[in-house]
């Protein structure tokens, strides 16, 4: 027994000590944002004018809510007017190849934004982002170029990330611009072609083959809803761009499945707490019904805007 309370006792102590470890160094800016500043890079401090190509991590009590990770850096303007409550308020203590942590009260972001928090976040609650500075640029247009550059390569990962899924998991699905359509059965009613008004009946997975939504089966809802068709405007409005691009490989019957990378779908936000970010998704789907889009008008319009008579 002795030997057992004194191993308890090193493992408190060790407790004890990673929790302090954990609090010291922050400092607090005038907003109350708390940081620790990690001191890796070399070369002059950041200034106004600036412009940051920076990887980051997002997270509220300690689950990953966004990162850049396996994904898109972020890039931010170094402001003389910092934003209050926010990382931007930090930059200029910093220099490239810098790292950062910066934590966020929920409490203290009420406050100020009472509605611009989504509802998972409450009272007591921790946002923490950790940052590391890549590089620095002093012209839009670099950016711009260099933007271009990394999402070239971002999606051409998740485009060999999809495909190697399907490989493994001997899945014949063709190529559609950035997403992949198994058609089971096309359907011989009006195509679904870009600009048509569909209704469709769907489950969506991820590639763990986890269901997070549906309208064919409630039980496999994560957040509960009806079960009413679903509408949007293939090609052009109201769903994610990998099923508004996905659709159009069936007909009005149509029966199959959607391959979507991240980039087409939630992208690294994701969709809290149900879709992780960067996460591939699949949706298996039925094409209910193809109709056109109701015409216009015109005259009807013009009647009703002074002006245009």
């Amino acid at each position: 027994m002795k030997v057992n309370i004194k191993i308890w006792a090193a493992l408190i102590s060790i407790v004890l000590i990673g929790i302090a470890c954990s609090n010291i160094g922050y400092k607090k800016t005038k907003s109350g944002l708390e940081y620790k500043i990690f001191n890796q890079g070399k070369g002059k401090m950041l200034k106004a004018g600036d412009i940051i190509k920076f990887n980051y991590k997002l997270t509220y009590n300690d689950s990953v809510i966004a990162q850049s990770y396996g994904s898109l850096p972020g890039y931010d303007l170094v402001d003389s007017s910092e934003r209050a409550y926010d990382f931007s308020e930090v930059l200029k203590f910093c220099k490239p190849g810098d790292s950062l942590i910066t934590i966020q009260s929920v409490d203290t972001i009420m406050k100020t934004n009472p509605v611009g928090l989504p509802p998972y976040m409450k009272k007591g609650g921790k946002i923490k982002m950790a940052i590391k500075i890549l590089q620095v640029f002093n012209k839009e247009e670099l950016v711009m170029k260099d933007y271009q550059n990394e999402m070239e390569k971002f999606k051409n990962r998740e485009i060999a990330s999809v495909q190697a899924y399907l490989k493994r998991n001997n899945i014949k699905a063709d190529k559609l611009n950035s997403v992949f359509v198994e058609v089971n059965d096309k359907g011989n009613g009006p195509a679904a072609a870009t600009g048509k008004i569909i209704s469709i009946k769907y489950t969506g997975y991820n590639f763990e083959g986890k269901a997070f939504d549906s309208n064919m089966d409630s039980t496999k809802q994560v957040q509960k809803h009806g079960m009413e068709p679903f509408t949007f405007v293939a090609g052009e409005s109201g769903a994610i761009f990998g099923m508004l691009e996905g659709i159009t490989a069936f007909n009005k019957g149509g029966k199959g499945r959607i391959f979507i990378p991240s980039h087409m779908g939630y992208g690294p936000q994701g969709s809290p707490p149900v879709i992780k970010p960067n996460e591939n998704l699949i949706f298996e789907i039925e094409v209910l019904d193809v109709k056109d889009q109701p015409k216009i008008d015109s005259s009807k319009i013009q009647a009703a805007i002074p002006g245009l008579q």
